[in-house]
């Protein structure tokens, strides 16, 4: 199917955290005449406007993914948590062979990347405090859960973290990571 014919939504929002986010609508010759576009790619026109709480998505888990919820919770932060292990070799048992993740800089990150960085890390220990808040579990598919949360380091720092969890038969393993720094907030 070429691109620009797909069925798709009219419009849907893309988070950009802070105090704007943007809209994207397909080039259908229906548009909100309000908004100026600010870049066109292809068939498609981005809008700025102001982040509205009808914007934010419903945060709220299944009460049947609690025991899910309770499970992946323990394992997040990923990669913050010594306990878990700080070799290479840990963080392979860890993760999918296919794992990769999207850091704050927007950067895409390969699995032998991310597990070089976080030898390297853990070679050189240092104080990391954090808290997490605003936990959700959402079940993809069959042993598949996207986890997000909200993560605050050393009290300055604060990101929006998704992760994509597989239930495998060696215990959980992280498919995909995204960490998105909040401004303004």
């Amino acid at each position: 199917m070429p691109f620009g014919t797909q069925t798709v939504a009219d419009r849907f929002a893309i988070g950009a955290g802070g105090a704007a986010s943007e809209m994207l609508h397909m080039e259908s010759g229906r548009h909100d005449s309000s908004l100026e576009p600010v870049a066109i790619c292809r068939n498609w026109r981005v809008y700025h406007r102001g982040m509205n709480s009808s914007q934010e998505p419903d945060l709220t888990t299944d009460p049947a993914l609690t025991g899910i919820l309770e499970e992946l919770a323990a394992l997040e932060p990923i990669f913050h948590r010594p306990e878990r292990g700080t070799t290479c070799a840990d963080f392979e048992r860890m993760t999918c062979d296919n794992f990769w993740e999207v850091g704050a800089s927007g950067r895409r990150y390969s699995r032998a990347f991310v597990l070089d960085e976080l030898e390297k890390r853990f070679a050189a220990p240092r104080e990391d405090v954090w808290e997490t808040s605003g936990l959700n579990c959402r079940e993809l598919a069959p042993d598949v859960y996207l986890l997000t949360y909200t993560l605050l380091q050393n009290g300055a720092r604060k990101t929006r973290r998704a992760t994509i969890w597989r239930r495998t038969a060696e215990g959980w393993k992280i498919v995909f990571h995204q960490g998105t720094v909040v401004e303004g907030e």
